[in-house]
């Protein structure tokens, strides 16, 4: 685990954390450690993937879902799952708390492939009305494999040089490197939660 923000502490800061983003590539865990953030502090939970694709896979207007993403995170409490570059520039600045899910590509082609696997068998309702399939995972070229595959690399650098620049030098960065880490750390993120009251 690394942290960001010269001298901050990152258990203390999720005790104060009032808007968190939970970056990484697709299959790190993204969703599932937001939602879980979301109900430890008692804040709204937005999902960019749900304020992105309308029916039928298709992605939403660019000023819709700006407009959407800008409506939900109007309040001064949110955890925030994804990283959409399209509405960075709405987030970022805003967030105190950043969790960078910066797993092996390995780590995430397995989980991505395990939930993948599970959502086509149970035919998982997504976002309005979407649901995966075969030939969509699998055997299209928007596949989500061939796009971990693409941009896994692309995106670890694009983070880290945008994380460096000066404009976020306050924002709180933990950057978890495996599974294992981002377990110890929400168990100790929960311990710190027992005797540190929300926003105080």
């Amino acid at each position: 685990m690394s942290t960001g923000a010269a001298g901050s502490d990152p258990w203390q800061s999720l005790a104060d954390c009032r808007r968190l983003i939970v970056i990484g590539t697709s299959g790190a865990g993204k969703t599932t450690l937001a939602r879980e953030l979301a109900s430890l502090l008692g804040s709204p939970f937005v999902e960019l993937d749900a304020l992105h694709w309308d029916p039928n896979w298709t992605p939403a207007p660019p000023e819709t879902f700006r407009a959407r993403v800008a409506a939900a995170t109007a309040g001064e409490r949110w955890v925030v799952d994804g990283g959409y570059s399209a509405v960075r520039d709405l987030l970022w600045p805003r967030a105190d708390t950043l969790i960078w899910l910066d797993y092996p590509i390995r780590v995430n082609l397995w989980r991505l492939l395990r939930r993948t696997c599970r959502r086509i068998a149970t035919r998982a309702e997504l976002w309005n009305s979407n649901r995966e399939s075969f030939r969509l995972d699998f055997l299209s070229r928007d596949s989500l494999f061939v796009w971990v595959l693409k941009t896994h690399r692309r995106r670890r650098r694009e983070y880290a040089r945008l994380l460096a620049r000066p404009e976020y030098a306050a924002l709180t960065v933990v950057r978890l490197r495996s599974p294992r880490a981002t377990e110890r750390w929400l168990e100790t993120a929960v311990g710190q939660w027992a005797s540190e009251p929300v926003g105080q």
